[in-house]
């Protein structure tokens, strides 16, 4: 959930949620899985999902609270929203709500909920320390906090695509100071910003989980270009000619992975957790 003034709220991205929603949900559910058994819900806990985009993992969190639990998905874009509630919606789930709100700012009081997910959203916070001290604010005492966030760029997927472009678009493939997926990618990293920000029984690991795509290397492709805003510097200034190369060489690198099923990788991510 970055700050007001990046891109993630804009039209693209809705496009690209709306184009992709259904292979996406397919490629993220063993990372969703494996979030759910890394923070333990439990029957009727208030839990509070950050940058819940169009529902994952506040979806999957809401049916295992059960009725008398509940679940608030928070995102900075609006846009999204409506995705994950008429997902919610789709699924009968009553215990469930979506929220338009800043990370550095929640809409709730203090000491309301007994668990909080972040998956994929931790690395893009503006203030990290803001953002985790404000968190801690209207977590209960004891309650946890668990994040998922990407590990590094050197990893299949990424050499596979943004990598590809990278030998040709020329360093950085992240502009500095800008939106960092591998920002927690050092060992330690988020564990010890968990620390600073007053968490305590912090624990963090690497884990590899399925990351596969239902298609074939040339959507993937598509899917990845659409919604990989951190790089949208280092795509953008890659001269036209030299886009047919490119795509012939991610295309190429895709197919190392793909099957009759779709694309395969084990994605490494970062799994960390601290209580209040």
């Amino acid at each position: 959930m970055p700050d007001s003034q990046t891109p993630w709220s804009a039209s693209y991205r809705l496009i690209a949620a709306e184009k992709w929603k259904a292979k996406s949900a397919a490629m993220g559910a063993p990372l969703t899985e494996a979030l759910m058994e890394f923070a333990q819900p439990r029957p009727g806990m208030q839990v509070l999902d950050l940058a819940t985009g169009t529902g994952e993992p506040a979806i999957s969190l809401a049916q295992r609270v059960g009725p008398e639990g509940h679940v608030s998905g928070v995102d900075l874009s609006a846009d999204l929203l409506p995705i994950a509630a008429k997902r919610a919606q789709q699924r009968g789930l009553a215990n469930l709500s979506f929220h338009q709100g800043d990370a550095h700012a929640l809409p709730f009081p203090g000491n309301s909920f007994d668990l909080a997910t972040c998956r994929f959203g931790v690395m893009f916070f503006a203030d990290v320390d803001k953002a985790l001290g404000e968190l801690g604010r209207v977590l209960r005492p004891g309650a946890r906090a668990c994040f998922v966030a990407w590990g590094p760029f050197e990893q299949p997927y990424w050499q596979s695509t943004m990598g590809v472009v990278l030998k040709h678009a020329g360093e950085p493939a992240i502009l500095p100071g800008g939106q960092d997926p591998f920002r927690f990618a050092q060992a330690g990293s988020l564990a010890r910003a968990l620390r600073k920000a007053g968490f305590r029984e912090t624990s963090e690991e690497t884990k590899a989980v399925p990351w596969n795509w239902p298609g074939g290397p040339e959507e993937l492709w598509d899917y990845a270009r659409s919604v990989s805003v951190p790089f949208r510097a280092m795509l953008d200034r890659v001269p036209a000619e030299k886009w047919p190369e490119i795509e012939e060489e991610v295309h190429a690198a895709l197919r190392e992975h793909g099957g009759n099923d779709g694309v395969h990788f084990n994605a490494l991510v970062v799994m960390a957790s601290g209580t209040k």
